[in-house]
């Protein structure tokens, strides 16, 4: 009897996890991220964290994810199953948006758990650009406490959890401060392409100096 009452949860959640994946969620804004390692499909939260969103979507509607990397895979020391990855335009001048500013966790109320996709920032809060990370179990030291802002959490993975557990267990080591040891190494992973599901896309007409060098 406890079998058969587990089997039928399972049938009547798994037509919902689908739906998530293939119908408009209210309120949020679909994004399918193909990489080498396979998709991820995230769910923005434009309506708690409206700016963060509008920031991510500019980079996926002018195309200036596609062909940039997960460069880095952060593993917890006590538990190297858990722990989040990074990728997007890392430094390349040539790609980046003006920056918006922070909307931190305590005025959302999108929390850093397993599965939540934040912006990533310099040590300006307000510096955000088309670098992003995704948690891999629980992180909430990067939401805000104290007089630290933290980071803006602003959506979740719906599907593709599989990818970025793989991604996060690519070998890493080489760089500097607060990555050191933390970068995917020999090669990153290639972002092949990040595509809004929900909505027309909104291009920024802002010139794209990346192409131009790929044509010559």
């Amino acid at each position: 009897m406890p079998i058969r009452f587990a089997l039928l949860a399972f049938l009547l959640l798994a037509p919902a996890s689908a739906a998530a994946q293939n119908r408009p969620i209210p309120g949020m804004v679909r994004v399918r991220i193909d990489t080498s390692e396979g998709q991820i499909m995230l769910a923005l939260d434009a309506r708690r964290a409206p700016r963060t969103t509008a920031n991510f979507l500019a980079y996926v509607d002018d195309g200036r994810l596609d062909g940039t990397n997960f460069y880095r895979s952060a593993r917890r020391k006590t538990d190297p199953r858990l722990g989040f990855v990074q990728g997007g335009v890392g430094t390349d001048a040539r790609r980046i948006l003006p920056s918006p500013p922070l909307e931190p966790t305590n005025r959302t109320g999108i929390r850093h758990t397993d599965g939540a996709v934040s912006m990533a920032h310099g040590s300006n809060p307000d510096s955000a650009t088309g670098n992003f990370s995704i948690m891999v179990g629980d992180n909430p030291s990067l939401d805000a406490r104290g007089a630290s802002r933290g980071y803006a959490a602003f959506g979740r993975v719906i599907a593709g959890m599989a990818t970025v557990r793989k991604i996060l267990a690519k070998p890493n080591g080489g760089g500097r401060g607060p990555m050191r040891g933390q970068m995917i190494l020999p090669k990153p992973v290639t972002i092949l392409r990040a595509v809004r599901l929900d909505g027309a896309p909104k291009p920024t007409g802002r010139v794209k100096p990346w192409l131009l060098m790929q044509r010559r």
